[in-house]
């Protein structure tokens, strides 16, 4: 009987392709085309075109199919929570990560040791996807996209309620929102219905078939409205969403005197928001902050921890001040924050205050 690894860098690298897991044969997240993937979320980071065989969740999946068509791979096989299979010599199982619609952690097992690839992950409770599942192991690979002691997100309940606020104070203004088509969007929308906003909510075009996709699986909106079909007058008072990009277009100057907000853990830095022109930054983000990190990392009470793209030297460093044996994976390809939210700005180190078999069949087929 073979003895059981020592290390998980036995059985699981780092590759040009990206994380590698040897006795299954399969990558998690490729940055580049490989025969057979698994795929954490929707997010274009992470779901990259061009894979043969892909594994994810149904939802993750259908996200792919919209965004990259023919390109989500040649093979795709949908595995729900919680399923186990056996993928070559190592159990496989995906488990809520609470990121975004669909968004899940791999555990992997392999001769008695257990192995969790986050992905994108976040603690706050979202009423557009399921809730994080803490899965103890002996390696956790997190990200650490706000992994600086000084990103503490506020309640979210705190930032719907200075846009519910402000629109009360300014009625005769649209308010245009900045968010990421795929998870701000629809959780913003989620949120406002939660505390009592019924109003038609106004999306740019770009924003519409990600709404269509989370009402198919179950996740209500409420009445949303195209914004290029509505009138300057029609849209006072209204929340109107749009990609970041364009509440700074030409695209938002129909709109009558605009109060310009965005929705993103990266509101926590004014200089950001100022920069940005943003009149009501509003800190909501799809990711875990420092305190989450530490926190998840301690009740998983893994041995080893990999830091994939981020922060990731002060949480190393946090982590092997605990015993915790840590090192930063330096993974390319991986936008901090996912969706092109940016990286923190330059110099600016704290904010200022053809014939493809499926993976596998399920392990009792």
């Amino acid at each position: 009987m073979a003895a059981l690894p020592e290390r998980p860098e036995s059985w699981i690298r780092v590759c040009p392709e990206g994380l590698f897991v040897e006795p299954a044969g399969i990558y998690i997240d490729p940055v580049r085309p490989v025969d057979r993937a698994v795929v954490t979320h929707a997010h274009a980071d992470h779901a990259r075109p061009g894979n043969r065989a892909v594994l994810a969740t149904a939802e993750t999946l259908a996200i792919m199919r919209q965004r990259i068509g023919p390109a989500a791979g040649q093979t795709q096989q949908a595995v729900p929570y919680g399923e186990v299979l056996r993928l070559g010599e190592v159990d496989v199982a995906l488990v809520p990560a609470g990121h975004v619609l669909g968004s899940a952690q791999v555990v992997l097992t392999w001769r008695g040791r257990r192995v969790v690839v986050s992905g994108d992950y976040k603690r706050r409770l979202d009423p557009t996807c399921a809730p994080f599942e803490p899965v103890p192991c002996d390696l956790f690979v997190s990200e650490a996209t706000f992994g600086l002691p000084v990103f503490r997100h506020p309640p979210t309940g705190h930032e719907i309620a200075k846009l519910v606020h402000s629109l009360a104070l300014f009625p005769e203004r649209a308010h245009v929102v900045g968010v990421y088509a795929l998870g701000k969007c629809q959780r913003l929308i989620a949120e406002l219905r939660g505390a009592g906003f019924d109003d038609p909510i106004y999306l740019h075009g770009a924003l519409v078939p990600i709404c269509a996709i989370y009402e198919s699986f179950g996740v209500p909106m409420g009445e949303l409205r195209p914004a290029l079909a509505a009138t300057r007058e029609e849209m006072r008072g209204r929340v109107v969403l749009a990609p970041p990009s364009a509440i700074a277009d030409r695209w938002a100057r129909r709109l009558p005197d605009p109060v310009t907000a965005m929705a993103s853990g990266w509101m926590r830095v004014r200089q950001r928001a100022r920069q940005r022109g943003i009149e009501l930054p509003l800190v909501i983000s799809d990711h875990a902050d420092w305190d989450e990190l530490t926190e998840t990392i301690t009740e998983l009470g893994a041995r080893q921890l990999w830091v994939t793209h981020g922060n990731e030297e002060p949480l190393v460093h946090w982590a092997r001040g605990r015993g915790i044996a840590a090192e930063a994976l330096a993974l390319v390809g991986f936008d901090e924050g996912g969706e092109g939210e940016p990286p923190p700005l330059a110099g600016e180190e704290e904010p200022p205050t053809g014939d493809v078999l499926p993976l596998s069949a399920p392990e009792d087929a």
